[in-house]
């Protein structure tokens, strides 16, 4: 066979699980590999016979591996339309032998700037130039080439051309589609990591995300809705999505986004904490000594509504605490670790999931942007974090104790993560009633209060926004309520702070709101 008949494969490849085994396999069908750099080597170790693509172009690489695809020597045979003449007729007058197939898949960007430790010079190198020029010739030209840019289609590639000696046009434009989003996910990547600020500054002209399929989901929100879960390229550890999933019913629409909602509030903690949502909204939080400590606390602060709830704690599952969790009826537990012994538990209630978020520390998995659809556009925002320079003020004649403090700060924390209109009673490091998601203040607080188990008396009170009027002040009064913060800012601040200095109440004022829609 003359070697403009021969099949060729120009391999490169960061990522390199499978490569050998493939081209190995290709080499046995009389396929030349022909390679670059750290796959030509990886290749050679293995046994492969390769031809560096230097050989090809005349060139070598340079620019420390910046330019070395860069060439009409490997873009030509890649490119060219074997059914059109002149086309034949330039790659045969320029040397040109034609490439069947093309493996590549990407320097890893994403990756590298989701490493705490990556400067912006490292990032930028990790910006690929010559890898996406080969996978979209090759893409575009799918009508001859075979473009790979996942190893998961290695197999059902080499069945192809093994038993059939050649790909199908079906499969060729499946592929070019998987190249064509691959590449534009890694354009999205790079374009969102050089539009985040260093300074502030206006939001990107355009803003590009992408997210690859994980799975269809049994149904929405509710059962005649579709749904489907899709993952960012690169999720953060300690993300819900990046969680693996030890056991249990296949995972809802719903129950992503109620474990969504109490791994952000627990992973707020440094102390052992445990999270109980429903809907959307925690009905129970609490820090503890032990991690079994603050799951009992969070539970007890709602058991009604604990049930059929979500949990999420920051700390591995021991034990102790899986004994305690599986005294009630839950949907899904979220953490970082289950011991054996907690595993062996929890494996008694089969339709139980179980999520290891495997090692996540807390404050991990949160994303630096929210976004949001609406009819005809997208709605963007910076995720709420505390600012760093948010200064408390006491605004009453009577200052707040440490204890009061601790109970404020506490169900402040907490308030952040609970829909508007929000009030949260807390006394120590748990919550003792949470009024959420209501058209006025006072409703809020009357329901907070009427979903307290035990007296108020002595409690603190949290608002995510301002008092508009004292009604609020006085209901919190009269459950005995000692000490409220909240972000100041109405009208009425004066009408609410005499409300609270006549009822021997300490207030401070945050100058930060925390609505959550």
């Amino acid at each position: 066979m003359s070697p403009s008949q021969r099949r060729r494969a120009l391999v490169s490849v960061y990522h390199k699980e499978g490569i050998a085994e493939f081209c190995r396999h290709l080499a046995a069908l009389d396929i030349d590999i022909i390679s670059t750099g750290g796959t030509a080597r990886h290749l050679t170790e293995a046994g492969v016979k390769v031809t560096l693509v230097e050989a090809i172009t005349g060139f070598p690489e340079m620019m420390d591996g910046r330019v070395k695809t860069l060439h009409p020597m490997v873009h030509g045979p890649i490119l060219f339309r074997r059914d059109l003449p002149s086309h034949v007729e330039q790659a045969n007058q320029h040397g040109m032998i034609p490439v069947d197939i093309v493996a590549v898949n990407l320097y890893p960007f994403a990756e590298t700037v989701r490493q705490p430790d990556a400067g912006d010079s490292e990032i930028i190198e990790m910006i690929d130039i010559g890898g996406p020029a080969m996978v979209r010739a090759a893409a575009k030209n799918h009508d001859a080439v075979t473009v790979l840019v996942n190893p998961d289609n290695y197999p059902a590639v080499l069945k192809e051309l093994q038993s059939k000696g050649e790909t199908s046009r079906g499969t060729r434009r499946r592929l070019a589609a998987t190249a064509f989003a691959h590449c534009a996910a890694y354009d999205a990547e790079v374009a969102s990591y050089l539009s985040n600020p260093v300074e502030e500054q206006a939001p990107p002209a355009i803003y590009n995300m992408q997210f690859s399929l994980v799975g269809s989901l049994r149904y929405g929100e509710n059962p005649h809705q579709q749904a489907a879960l899709y993952r960012e390229a690169s999720p953060a550890a300690g993300s819900v999505v990046a969680a693996r999933v030890l056991q249990g019913k296949e995972l809802s629409y719903n129950n992503y986004l109620d474990l969504d909602a109490a791994w952000s509030l627990a992973a707020e903690w440094n102390q052992p904490a445990a999270v109980v949502v429903k809907h959307n909204n925690p009905c129970g939080a609490a820090v503890g000594e032990t991690l079994c400590e603050a799951y009992i606390a969070a539970r007890e602060a709602d058991p009604q509504s604990a049930f059929g709830g979500i949990v999420a704690v920051n700390r591995p599952v021991d034990k102790e605490t899986a004994t305690e969790l599986a005294t009630t009826f839950l949907e899904a537990i979220f953490a970082p670790g289950f011991a054996p012994a907690a595993r062996e538990i929890l494996a008694r209630k089969k339709n139980l999931r179980l999520l290891d978020s495997e090692g996540a520390r807390p404050g991990s998995g949160r994303p630096r942007r929210d976004f949001r659809r609406i009819s005809g556009g997208l709605l963007l925002q910076d995720t709420d974090v505390e600012p760093e320079d948010m200064q408390w003020r006491v605004v009453t004649r009577r200052s707040p104790t440490p204890e009061e403090d601790r109970a404020m700060r506490f169900a402040w924390k907490v308030a952040r993560f609970v829909r508007s209109n929000a009030i949260v009673y807390a006394l120590g490091d748990r919550t003792l009633g949470i009024g959420a998601g209501q058209m006025s203040r006072v409703d809020a607080a009357r329901i907070g209060a009427l979903k307290a188990r035990t007296p108020l008396k002595g409690s603190a009170l949290a608002s995510d926004a301002f008092f508009p009027f004292r009604d609020s002040l006085d209901q919190a009064a009269a459950e005995g309520v000692t000490a409220v913060v909240e972000p100041g800012g109405s009208i009425r601040d004066e009408e609410v702070i005499a409300a609270a200095d006549e009822a021997g109440i300490a207030m401070v004022f945050t100058g930060v709101r925390h609505f959550r829609h």
